[in-house]
């Protein structure tokens, strides 16, 4: 949404996560006619379950009950729809199994998202070996879900483990449940910390320096 919004960026998000699927619930789409699904299935083309949101971006969803898939498709899918955005997000599955390697084979670019604990980073460094497996490039880690307590790893351990910087560190914040209920992204509430941190990432992801812009609608 900031990379939209505030960046002027073409962007589409991908619900990559084949069985779990939940991007659309995010944004109050619902029961979408043409997934994700339906283009690895080959009953779709990519730009076809595309769907156009009020946010600034696009969405492929994922279906919320479909048919076995192969999701090593994703990547040839998606080559068709690749010169029209300026970034493709692929959010994917937590779990170390054929979706996440399906993403990672679909990416250019890796950015591994993790929580200040043992056991996430005990999972997120396997994952990085998987992705290293696969060259492909990891460019940091989004450190999420941060209480700023002393029982939490710090954050050099955290880059020292990992072998990653990290790129941003995301508040654990409350605001994230009103966004779920209004069903619409956090970057649109001026008033949650969490919003400069994903405003600070985008500009970053784009290349460019952070700058305090006002013109962003706030919906809360």
């Amino acid at each position: 949404a900031s990379l939209a919004n505030d960046l002027g960026k073409k962007v589409l998000i991908v619900d990559a996560n084949f069985s779990a699927p939940s991007l659309g619930l995010h944004i109050g789409l619902i029961n979408p006619e043409i997934t994700l699904h339906h283009v690895l299935n080959d009953q779709a083309s990519a730009s076809d379950a595309i769907h156009v949101t009020n946010f600034g971006f696009d969405v492929i969803p994922g279906a919320h009950i479909f048919e076995k898939i192969e999701p090593f498709k994703l990547a040839e899918k998606l080559r068709d729809v690749k010169k029209k955005y300026d970034f493709i997000i692929i959010d994917s599955s937590p779990n170390l199994n054929e979706e996440i390697l399906a993403a990672m084979v679909a990416s250019d670019e890796l950015i591994v998202v993790t929580t200040p604990d043992h056991v996430t980073l005990f999972s997120t460094v396997r994952a990085i070996r998987a992705a290293k497996e696969k060259k492909t490039p990891i460019i940091g880690l989004i450190l999420n879900k941060v209480y700023d307590k002393d029982f939490e790893l710090a954050l050099e351990y955290i880059e020292e483990a990992s072998g990653s910087s990290i790129l941003a560190v995301l508040p654990h914040d409350i605001n994230f449940l009103e966004s779920l209920a209004k069903k619409v992204p956090l970057i649109f509430n001026r008033a949650s910390d969490s919003t400069l941190e994903f405003r600070k990432l985008a500009s970053s992801l784009a290349g460019q320096n952070y700058s305090e812009r006002k013109g962003i609608k706030n919906w809360f």
